[in-house]
C-alpha cells in the first residue's frame, strides 16, 4: 500500500508520532511519503529530550521513505529545504495525495 502523511504541526510529540507511524508502515512493507506543510516545515528544529523528531525522520529516509517540505511555507519562515527534507511544491503535494492509497494528516 502507498501511504501519504501530511504534517501541519510543529508540536514535537505529534510530529514524532506521525513519523513513527511512517516508520512502522515502512517496516510492514508499505511505501511512505511525508509532506510537511505550514508549521510542519519546522520539523528539523523541534527535537526535545523526549521526542527526537530528526532521528525518526532520518530512519524514515534511510529505510526508503520520502519527506518533502512546502517551499512557500519554508520561504515564509526564511528557511530552505535540506537533504533529508527537500523544498517542494503544491504539485508535489497533489501527487502525494493522488498517488497514495491512504492519506493521513497530523
Amino acid at each position: 500500500m502507498k501511504i501519504g502523511i501530511i504534517i501541519y504541526s510543529n508540536d514535537s510529540e505529534t510530529v514524532w508520532n506521525a513519523i513513527r507511524f511512517g516508520n512502522y508502515a515502512l517496516n510492514e512493507g508499505d511505501e511512505v511519503k511525508v509532506f510537511m506543510l505550514g508549521k510542519g516545515v519546522e520539523c528539523e528544529s523541534i527535537d526535545t529530550n523526549k521526542f527526537n523528531v530528526t532521528e525518526q525522520m532520518q530512519t524514515l529516509v534511510d529505510n526508503g521513505g520520502e519527506i518533502l517540505a512546502c517551499g512557500s511555507c519554508l520561504k515564509i519562515r526564511q528557511s530552505e529545504g535540506s537533504e533529508m527534507c527537500p523544498m517542494s511544491t503544491m504539485a508535489d503535494l497533489y501527487e502525494v495525495v493522488k498517488s497514495c492509497d491512504k492519506v493521513l494528516t497530523f
